[in-house]
């Protein structure tokens, strides 16, 4: 089970080092006692199943926050895996990891382990769609915390390009970026038309999780429209925002839509910005005609 390699990736970053995937892998793995002929096994996918399960005890905790990735592959202990650790030596669960009964990298229940668990209710393909959907959730997180780690400029040049992957700019993806000094309360404009008779604006916010977005953001955001005389705006935050931000939004006469983290990651990952597929698969099934 993955469960088995929490505390032994928490005992090795202890120490406070900050550790690549690689090396990470190897100590874990060393501080678990895995015999030669475990760390030989080999799953489906060519990868090995040490490091298959240890990638997952390391997603697990990453989204729990019990660990931080400082930069891509790398990987530091946080006050709160500290406090697991001192407080759960000897072994550690999901349930404990997210106690609020929050699953965000899951849809319902399933572990890695279910694939290979012959008392599991779930068919194979609800074991691929949930396995996927796990992982998928993890790229989301580490889509976030890079693009919190860019420029602004980053971050709105590439909120602009998931608009036009989406299909906003028409045939001739009319879509400007106006960020900078001077732009108005404004990061970008999307022209829905040839003649840019409709429009459409957009702000992107690049801030960290804990930075929430409050209802006077989005009235200035809305003022910024008026100022150019439009009625339809996108904000767009790595963040989140207040209930306030959010009812405000949806009472005022201009159309405004708001977009968290959360949405921007799933998109994203939806319209392939940012992202690229790692693996496809061939699903077959019985050709009932061939046998009539």
């Amino acid at each position: 089970m993955w469960e088995g390699f929490l505390v032994p990736v928490l005992q090795v970053l202890s120490d406070g080092v900050e550790r690549g995937r690689r090396e990470m892998f190897h100590l874990t793995a060393a501080r678990a006692g895995l015999t030669d002929e475990q760390l030989a096994e080999v799953l489906d996918s060519c990868q090995t199943k040490a490091n298959n399960r240890i990638g997952w005890a390391l997603s697990a905790l990453a989204l729990s926050e019990a660990i931080d990735r400082p930069r891509r592959g790398r990987y530091v202990i946080t006050d709160r895996g500290r406090t697991l650790l001192a407080q759960h030596p000897g072994a550690l669960s999901e349930r404990i990891l997210f106690p609020d009964g929050r699953r965000r990298w899951r849809a319902t229940t399933p572990t890695q382990e279910a694939v290979e668990d012959t008392d599991s209710d779930l068919d194979p393909l609800e074991q691929i769609d949930q396995g996927v959907t796990r992982y998928n959730a993890d790229v989301a997180v580490q889509l976030l915390d890079r693009l919190r780690a860019q420029e602004p400029a980053f971050l709105e040049q590439a909120v602009l390009d998931l608009l036009v992957a989406m299909g906003y700019g028409g045939a001739e993806k009319q879509v400007r970026r106006l960020g900078g000094s001077g732009d108005g309360g404004v990061d970008g404009v999307i022209d829905q038309d040839a003649l840019g008779l409709d429009r459409v604006y957009v702000q992107a916010k690049r801030y960290a999780a804990d930075n929430v977005v409050g209802r006077e953001t989005i009235q200035a955001f809305v003022g910024a429209l008026h100022g150019r005389h439009a009625s339809r705006g996108i904000f767009i935050t790595t963040s989140r925002f207040t209930q306030h931000a959010v009812d405000y939004a949806a009472t005022i006469n201009a159309r405004v839509i708001l977009i968290d983290g959360e949405r921007l990651a799933r998109l994203m990952i939806q319209y392939g910005v940012g992202v690229q597929t790692r693996h496809t698969y061939r699903l077959v099934e019985l050709d009932e005609d061939f046998f009539e």
